[in-house]
């Protein structure tokens, strides 16, 4: 067997004015054929995970370039047209293939296209023709679209959110891809709509349960290939926006289709209860100061750069300085010009500084202070689960008992190993406070005594209610109340 691999990635919050053009995806990841790492990154397992079933199966595995960019606005028609034609002239260069195996994430939206990844598929499906199996694995927070379906044959999804099961899921993949390569199984895809949008943490109730059964549904009924929940993404202003069931089965189409339905129905029912209860700065600070017990981290959720925000507002660190709290760390606060200027100063300078809060509105005022420059790091580096995720260039300051890590390249705070690449142990301290909606939770729930939300500020698009959507649709939850009927 003949297998081309590649990857295609990031996702586009719309209301982000940070604009993503191709050097973004070379900050993040730019591998050509052949130089993806051994590990992979979020969207990029089925090239990783692909390279030991080919080995052990001794089939070929053609490798195409693999690129994703961290989270930001709308991508540079140049930047995607180029990336997608880069990776359709390596396809074409491959063939004949007994199939394509690919690592996207589903919510790119690029100037001029509301939906790349329904345009790259089709343009993959016209070049190996109707009969050779087309598969991706997605990102949950993704727009599934009826072109991305007709495109392909199977499509497999994240479950969990944090995302720390890319790696299983792209192994499901290609479980499915070797049983249909191998006519052991003929996949059919089954959709159901929810009408609905909402955020799905799976560290908690009611969704830890919900996906818990989707596992159980998928091992003890043969006919059942894969179950995924497409959680749609907010920020991403298209048409198909919102939360879809997407049943995978054994040549058993109308059977998929009533299981999505009855999944997705019941997903419906429980709209509204899936997100953390979230304060404000001030009763988030007021909360995490009265729990017991260190460090208690204070998570920003909504200015989370894995959502396409800048990651640099000051809300809470406001509140902090205002109260004089000290014995705190706060990280990722994305500042490459502050960051240059430390580094130009050098470790243990003490400097003015300005920093954050230049993206948008909403996002607090920018910090002046005198600040110790602590730590300098080229090329910084945090964990996430099985991957590694770069910040560039990073600067450790310390001014009126806090520490906090700058970085160049805009990433979510995963795990706390972005404190000490920067020698700052986090452990120690009283608070961390740090930029993400659920991703951290993995890392950051084994360090914790308690973990409190805040929405700080209004740096994403957070209630579709009151978000300007130009594009998006209107019949669904909460833009309606009952876009089902009645309840």
């Amino acid at each position: 067997m003949r297998i081309f691999t590649a990857a295609l990635a990031t996702e586009t919050n719309s209301f982000s004015p940070i604009c993503i053009d191709r050097r973004a995806f070379e900050e993040s990841l730019y591998a050509p054929p052949g130089m993806h790492p051994a590990t992979p990154t979020l969207c990029t397992a089925p090239i990783t995970v692909g390279r030991n079933i080919c080995r052990e199966k001794g089939w070929t595995l053609i490798e195409g370039t693999a690129a994703w960019a961290d989270p930001a606005g709308l991508i540079n028609r140049d930047a995607y047209e180029s990336l997608r034609d880069e990776i359709l002239a390596q396809l074409k260069a491959a063939l004949p293939v007994d199939a394509v195996i690919l690592g996207l994430h589903g919510a790119m939206i690029a100037n001029g296209y509301l939906d790349p990844e329904g345009d790259f598929l089709e343009r993959i499906r016209a070049l190996i023709g109707p009969d050779i199996l087309l598969c991706a694995e997605l990102d949950p927070h993704s727009h599934l679209t009826q072109r991305r379906v007709n495109a392909t044959d199977v499509l497999v999804v994240f479950k969990e959110f944090p995302h720390t099961d890319f790696v299983e899921r792209a192994e499901d993949l290609w479980r499915i891809a070797i049983d249909t390569l191998e006519g052991r199984v003929k996949p059919a895809m089954s959709v159901f709509d929810c009408r609905m949008i909402d955020v799905f943490p799976t560290s908690r109730e009611p969704m830890r349960s919900f996906v818990d059964k989707l596992k159980r549904i998928e091992a003890e009924d043969p006919d059942i290939l894969s179950l995924s929940v497409i959680h749609g993404f907010m920020a991403g202003d298209v048409p198909d926006m919102g939360t879809k069931i997407l049943a995978v089965t054994n040549a058993s189409p109308e059977k998929g289709a009533a299981l999505a339905r009855e999944l997705g129905l019941e997903l419906f029912a429980k709209r509204g209860t899936f997100m953390v209860p979230q304060l404000d700065e001030r009763e988030a600070i007021t909360t995490a100061l009265a729990t017991p017990g260190s460090p208690v981290v204070i998570a920003d959720v909504w200015d989370n750069p894995g959502g396409g925000t800048a990651g640099d507002s000051t809300v809470i660190l406001e509140e902090l300085l205002a109260r004089g709290i000290e014995n705190v760390a706060i990280g990722l606060i994305w500042d490459p010009v502050a960051v240059q200027i430390c580094m130009a100063a050098g470790e243990g300078a003490e400097i003015p500084l300005r920093f954050g809060a230049k993206s948008a509105p909403g996002t607090g005022h920018p910090i002046d202070a005198r600040v110790t420059v602590k730590r300098l790091k080229r090329q910084a580096e945090m964990r996430f689960g099985a991957s590694i995720a770069p910040f560039g260039d990073a600067a450790h300051v310390h001014f009126r008992g806090i520490d906090v890590v700058l970085g160049s390249v805009r990433v979510q705070s995963y795990d706390p190993s972005l404190f000490t690449a920067l020698d700052i142990d986090p452990l120690q301290k009283r608070l961390l406070v740090i930029k993400s909606t659920n991703h951290f939770h993995a890392a950051f729930s084994r360090i914790a005594a308690d973990i409190v939300y805040c929405s700080a500020g209004r740096p994403y698009p957070n209630d579709p209610k009151v978000t300007p959507y130009r594009h998006a649709r209107r019949d669904i939850w909460p833009i309606v109340d009952h876009p089902h009927g009645s309840d």
